[in-house]
């Protein structure tokens, strides 16, 4: 009995660092949604988070659970994952992720937690221990969503330039200014629609692995639903001033219009990836639509060195999150 408290103990523990983890994915990648609508002035910084954690909350009616099904069940194989792998995956994500929002680094808090379970499985088990689709697929999209986003943002860029060529300048500002309004929530329901989702992945994966939900459920239990999608609206609120900073203003220079074209490729971009059950980057996708929507104007509209650093912080996420991740693997079987 004793035994099987201190097991639940250290679950409910973990299901609480998960939860902080929630929290502080909301905190780091409140400036995708918010950068663009206060950089441009259509909302005030207070006004935008609040509008932001709102349509985070909303996605849990809109979307399937795709996502934390890829998380939870299509990464690792059977009877590998442990309190001890998902202590050191989340440890592993927790830190890379306050490193990054402290330099003011819009990295992927998503595949930091994929490093993270990463790199504790194979502190355990080693690679053959992960399920090689999974990975492929969350690693390949690495590079499939901010392109896809720069694409689709462009694109859009073009059209309403197109569209709107014979048009007053004022008048364009004006009507994309309510327009920008429909972007950003669209774009806040895809973040909270794919973000929330691998939390949810990782507590389900958690009370699997440690018999407190059965194997064959087909879905989590409703109360981590509900808590993962009001944790990430929680750090949304809070929201990541630091990133918000770089990712409106430091890549290139925005208007209403550009703006709303960027949130829109964007949200295209996650509802597709989350209707596909991929674990994308809401950071990747959004700073590839930005440099989409700054590269039709002219390639000098794009700061293309803090561009190529975001793009180091990506490639370095998944490798120092699990390095950290192994560590802190170790360190919990002396713990508990």
């Amino acid at each position: 009995m004793q035994n099987m408290q201190a097991a639940l103990w250290v679950v409910v523990l973990l299901v609480v660092l998960a939860l902080a983890f929630d929290f502080m994915n909301g905190f780091h990648d409140a400036a995708n949604s918010i950068a663009t609508v206060v950089s441009t002035g259509v909302l005030k910084p207070a006004q935008a988070v609040l509008f932001a954690a709102f349509f985070n909350v909303v996605a849990i009616f809109i979307f399937h659970l795709s996502v934390a099904a890829t998380v939870g069940k299509g990464i690792v194989q059977p009877g590998i994952v442990d309190t001890h792998v998902v202590f050191g995956a989340l440890l592993g994500a927790v830190s890379w992720n306050v490193i990054t929002w402290y330099y003011g680094i819009p990295s992927s808090s998503s595949h930091a937690l994929i490093g993270g379970i990463v790199g504790a499985v194979m502190a355990k088990a080693g690679a053959g221990a992960l399920i090689s689709a999974g990975i492929m697929k969350t690693v390949l999209f690495i590079f499939v969503s901010p392109v896809l986003g720069f694409l689709l943002g462009s694109l859009m860029m073009v059209l309403v330039a197109n569209l709107f060529k014979r048009s007053r300048p004022s008048k364009v500002d004006k009507w994309f200014r309510r327009l920008q309004l429909v972007s950003a929530g669209a774009y806040s329901l895809g973040h909270g629609g794919n973000d929330a989702q691998k939390t949810i992945g990782i507590i389900w994966m958690l009370l699997v692995a440690t018999g407190y939900v059965a194997a064959s459920d087909t879905s989590p239990p409703t109360w981590t639903i509900v808590s993962c999608y009001m944790a990430i609206g929680m750090g949304t609120m809070f929201g990541g001033w630091r990133i918000v900073k770089t990712m409106g203003q430091r890549i290139t220079k925005l208007k209403p219009v550009g703006g709303f074209c960027a949130e829109t490729g964007g949200a295209l971009t996650l509802f597709l990836a989350t209707g596909l059950g991929i674990p994308v980057s809401t950071t990747h996708t959004i700073t590839g639509a930005i440099v989409g929507v700054g590269s039709t104007q002219r390639a000098s509209a794009v700061r293309w060195g803090v561009a190529g650093n975001i793009v180091w912080a990506w490639v370095l996420t998944i490798p120092a999150s699990a390095f950290v991740a192994s560590i802190a693997y170790w360190i919990s079987l002396q713990i508990f």
